[in-house]
């Protein structure tokens, strides 16, 4: 059974079609328009192995706000019709990654109630096109329409380009843990017997 989704979102602010698929390879063809999303957007599929095809027409002429924080909302949409009832799935998963001199922490749990805690801090307000407090954002966007409880922390790091990198990876890795099909498991990880 394939898990795929495709996702489409139009407001007056973005346009976006995104495509993904959880068993994949790490396939990716992206297009926001900001150069250095892009490039965590990409990380983060690479490492998920998660094949990810995104167009996205955004209005840069105001800022990087409404694009990245609509993908998060479209990747979490997709993430969710993906998973489908996410029977047989671990449901769990966290990741410690480092990055050079930055040590980022991801865990996340599928179990359909969405939270989301963050802890990280930057030194500049952006790298490349994309404002370093978006990262917030974009996180924040996922879990909710995911409906995922996800906590990332930067436990250290000096360059911020590093701790972004260190974040996404980090995400990629968890989630990849927390949507891997476990054969032990019947039905749903859940005492309740939904999620």
């Amino acid at each position: 059974m394939s898990r795929k989704a495709t996702v489409t979102r139009k407001t007056r602010e973005t346009d976006i079609t995104m495509t993904l698929e959880l068993d994949g390879s790490g396939k990716t063809d992206i297009q926001t328009g900001i150069g250095f999303f892009d490039h965590m957007l990409n990380g983060f599929a690479r490492h998920g192995l998660f094949d990810l095809t995104l167009h996205c027409e955004g209005d840069l002429d105001v800022d990087c706000h409404h694009t990245i924080e609509d993908v998060g909302i479209v990747l979490g949409t997709a993430l969710r019709q993906a998973l489908g009832d996410k029977a047989g799935i671990a449901r769990y998963g966290s990741s410690l990654l480092p990055m050079d001199e930055t040590l980022a922490l991801c865990a996340v749990d599928l179990g359909g109630r969405p939270y989301f805690v963050y802890d990280a801090a930057f030194d500049t307000p952006a790298c490349g096109g994309m404002d370093t407090q978006m990262a917030r954002e974009f996180f924040y966007a996922v879990s909710y329409s995911a409906a995922m409880n996800l906590h990332i922390k930067v436990l250290y790091g000096a360059n911020d380009h590093h701790k972004l990198e260190a974040m996404f990876k980090a995400f990629a890795k968890a989630l990849d843990a927390a949507t891997s099909p476990d054969p032990r498991i019947q039905g749903v990880l859940s005492t309740k017997g939904v999620l």
